[in-house]
């Protein structure tokens, strides 16, 4: 079997992922779930073949020295993937992520339009996605800068590691810049910044001190600055956030969040029931006065409890979102459950409305 073969297989079986390993089968994620969609057992000899077949110089350089890498690559001029290879008991395994070319409106992706189009609107500030991974953050995102892209005349550079989606120039002008390949590193992208003159910054992933720090810079001196997190609500994105300094910096964070937030969004993709496919269930934070005063204050437990009762701010608790997707039977009430923060709540509220 070669990787093109893979490729193949994932398209036919509607897979979003592929997972290639030695002395297993070939695997997809389809609808959330990991399942066999190939018979044949891979033997270390054919992974090994598959790794030489799709990577280049560099990616083997890297293989070498950090025994992983990421990149993208191209099949039959109408897909994309992203194919990240790591080394697992000594042998190279494969996991390949399906790019969808096409970017979906926020209608198409079921999510809030007017909370979306909200954060398109502003002008400078923080906004986040966050979600664990398969969350629908990059989707989102890709959906949001193609928003701007077709309705300001902005120039938008993104940082990304490795670029997953491509832009056509509309409106705006945009610039994508990939680790490894047009700049050394995020923070590195994030000092040159200032020289490209950008109105509104993408970048990919915000996982060290030094990258949240250069996003909140950069969000102070009056840039739009779009990132995701991996993590599951948004006060654990504060959290995550403020973690990544010490302590004593701890007070500065939280004053530049309370001023720079505009808003985070985050995603959870469950399977559907009415029809075939998966739908987002997600919590918005938006930056009102009350969730600014109580970043301000380090009262972050407070949070949910402000969310739940933000609706006039466009606010919602996954807890809202879990309820409304089980009431308009887009999801069964049992796997709402599984997707819970609180499982006790929701369930004693399924209950009460008869749903359980």
């Amino acid at each position: 079997m070669k990787f093109k073969d893979v490729l193949e297989i994932m398209i036919q079986k509607e897979a979003s992922d592929g997972f290639v390993r030695a002395n297993s089968n070939l695997r997809g994620r389809i609808y959330s779930t990991v399942l066999p969609i190939h018979d044949k057992i891979l033997t270390p000899e054919e992974v090994d073949k598959m790794v030489n077949e799709i990577a280049g110089d560099n990616e083997k350089e890297r293989l070498r020295i950090y025994r992983g890498c990421e990149f993208t690559c191209w099949h039959k001029d109408f897909w994309r993937f992203r194919v990240g290879i790591f080394y697992q008991r000594n042998t190279p395994a494969i996991v390949i992520r399906k790019i969808d070319l096409r970017i979906p409106s926020f209608e198409h992706l079921n999510l809030p339009s007017a909370v979306c189009e909200k954060f398109c609107h502003e002008r400078r500030g923080l906004i986040l996605l966050t979600g664990i991974t398969g969350s629908g953050k990059s989707t989102t995102i890709a959906s949001m800068i193609e928003y701007l892209n077709q309705n300001f005349e902005r120039h938008i550079l993104t940082i990304e590691e490795p670029i997953e989606f491509t832009f056509a120039d509309k409106k705006s002008i945009l610039n994508q810049r990939e680790i490894g390949v047009d700049v050394t590193s995020y923070a590195d992208a994030l000092r040159q910044f200032a020289v490209h003159s950008p109105d509104v910054i993408y970048i990919g992933n915000i996982r060290d001190a030094d990258t949240c720090y250069a996003a909140l810079t950069a969000a102070e001196t009056g840039v739009l600055v779009f990132s995701t997190l991996h993590t599951v609500n948004a006060a654990s994105t504060i959290e995550r956030i403020i973690n990544f300094f010490p302590p004593h910096q701890h007070t500065l964070i939280l004053n530049q969040l309370s001023f720079l937030l505009k808003g985070v969004l985050s995603l959870r993709l469950i399977p559907r029931i009415d029809e075939k496919g998966l739908i987002p269930a997600y919590e918005i934070m938006i930056a009102s006065p009350s969730i600014s005063r109580l970043l301000r204050e380090n009262k972050l437990w407070e949070i949910p409890k402000y969310i739940a009762s933000g609706d006039v701010y466009m606010m919602k608790s996954f807890h809202q979102c879990l309820l409304e997707l089980v009431k308009d039977k887009k999801i069964n009430p049992t796997l709402a459950l599984e997707y819970a923060d609180k499982k006790e709540e929701l369930e004693m509220e399924l209950r009460n409305k008869g749903f359980l």
